[in-house]
């Protein structure tokens, strides 16, 4: 990401011993480590920001063109009178229409149902 070579290295290196000196330097780079893990952790906050916006884009435009095949399709096929009037008479999206599920499902088979292995 910045190109340190070797010897830029180095050179750092031995300047900060002669400037902070071997006795604070674990200090220092403790310190230096601490920012480095923030800078990061603000870094990759940012990055799934930006991705989680990209994403909700594609989704929209995704959801467009769905909706704009689905109404060529539904201009190209118009139901007929029989699938109009099943369509009426179905639930109409509503989720209390629906049956209620079976709370045991072994209990609703009939006795004959079943046929034990042999």
């Amino acid at each position: 990401m910045f190109d340190i070579g070797a010897d830029e290295l180095l050179l750092t290196a031995v300047v900060a011993i002669v400037v902070i000196g071997p006795k604070d330097m674990p200090r220092a780079l403790r310190t230096v480590g601490r920012w480095v893990a923030k800078m990061r952790r603000m870094s990759n906050s940012f990055r799934a920001g930006i991705d989680n916006v990209i994403r909700e884009a594609e989704l929209e435009e995704m959801e467009a063109e769905w909706r704009k095949q689905n109404a060529a399709i539904m201009a190209s096929h118009p139901p007929s009178a029989a699938e109009a009037e099943a369509l009426a008479a179905g639930t109409g999206g509503d989720p209390a229409a629906l049956p209620a599920p079976v709370a045991d499902p072994v209990a609703a088979v009939p006795e004959d149902a079943v046929k034990p292995e042999v």
